[in-house]
């Protein structure tokens, strides 16, 4: 049975097209192809990136963080309360109105203490400003390096400048180090968000988060098994052209230094309109949907790759309209809400504190990142 599925997955015609086995993709020569072998070693590099990331938050972030003058909010404690505790516990942290009123009555607290009480519970959940600056600073030298790299992979290829050789002898085509290592880095990259995403700050989006690093695994993985390597250091490097923007928005933001996150914002906004909605859809897109068919007729593959290419097309839609939309707001001095935002008490707040105003900037850069998950690749 199992066998039966293996051969099934490993079915020739389910990844190269038509006339082409896996035996045109063996080594010879000199030459190399790409093997699903190749992959085993993403697993343990994971890990080699967690412990990396361990040192680089506790001795590059965390100065970084003091230097920039990264300060945390003082944050009210809620007062020990069996009863609601319990509840936060095992019902939720947000009660609705009639069971705020029973609450009320079970705790001896009046309703607006109880909601006083819940904020202020949820506050201390919250993640310290510390973590999502060291999380953001990870990810920013992240993709820095990995936009250069990637660059410095592709720039010197004959198809970066003509996408017609992206399919030049395709599917026999062979890998060189640099675009190897630069799969192997991104992927490996990729299965450490996944393995630290419990650990990680987390927001609404969580399962949607998983979702997606699993997504990205899963095409960075089909684009190696079925040598789509040259669309794939292309896409991967467009995607990592804005998300390091997006990053040091992010830190800049936690930092409190609001006009130089604004201008990034701005930067990174123009960046991923341009890249996600031009360059991707009308260079790499046709590229991939409309050259491959000149070679030979569509197969598994083929379909496979090109609809995830498009579910991401659309995502990059969305995104673009969210990234427009508060855009707008932030240069037309429109007051904009953050929906994901819990009210927040300080030391200084006295009885019920009305919800302080979030600025423009404080809003876009944490809407961004709720609605943004890094897509790829």
């Amino acid at each position: 049975m199992l066998q039966t599925l293996y051969d099934y997955f490993w079915w020739e015609r389910l990844w190269l097209p038509v006339n082409l086995t896996w035996a045109d993709l063996e080594d010879r020569d000199g030459r190399v192809y790409a093997k699903a072998s190749d992959l085993y070693i993403t697993l343990p590099l994971a890990l080699l990136f967690l412990i990396i990331r361990y040192f680089f938050e506790l001795y590059v972030a965390t100065p970084l963080a003091a230097l920039l003058n990264v300060k945390e909010k003082t944050r009210l404690r809620a007062a020990p309360n069996p009863t609601l505790e319990h509840f936060y516990l095992a019902n939720g942290k947000h009660p609705k109105q009639a069971e705020v009123e029973l609450l009320s009555r079970q705790s001896g607290l009046s309703g607006r203490q109880v909601e006083r009480w819940f904020r202020r519970r949820r506050n201390q959940d919250r993640p310290s400003l510390l973590k999502k600056f060291r999380e953001a600073s990870w990810r920013f030298t992240f993709y820095l390096i990995a936009f250069i790299a990637g660059m410095a992979v592709i720039v010197d290829k004959p198809w970066f400048y003509d996408m017609k050789k992206v399919w030049e002898g395709y599917p026999i085509q062979s890998t060189v180090p640099s675009q190897y290592w630069y799969y192997m880095i991104e992927l490996s990259f990729y299965w450490s968000l996944l393995f630290s995403i419990a650990s990680d700050v987390k927001r609404k989006d969580f399962k949607e988060q998983i979702i997606h690093h699993v997504a990205t695994i899963i095409l960075i993985s089909f684009s190696w098994f079925a040598n789509y390597i040259r669309a794939g250091t292309l896409i991967m490097a467009l995607h990592d052209s804005s998300d390091y923007l997006l990053e040091s928005a992010k830190m800049f933001n936690y930092a409190g230094w609001k006009n130089t996150c604004n201008n990034i914002f701005i930067v990174f906004a123009i960046v991923f309109i341009i890249t996600r909605l031009v360059i991707l859809p009308f260079w790499i897109l046709h590229c991939t949907v409309v050259y491959p068919l000149e070679l030979y007729p569509a197969f598994f593959g083929y379909y496979f790759f090109n609809s995830m290419m498009g579910v991401l097309q659309a995502l990059h839609i969305f995104w673009a309209y969210l990234i427009l939309r508060m855009a707008h707001k932030f240069i037309t001095g429109k007051q904009v809400e953050d929906e994901r935002s819990d009210r927040e008490e300080t030391e200084s707040s006295e009885g019920e504190e009305p919800m302080a105003t979030p600025s423009s900037t404080t809003t876009i850069v944490r809407m961004t990142e709720c609605c943004l998950c890094r897509p790829s690749d």
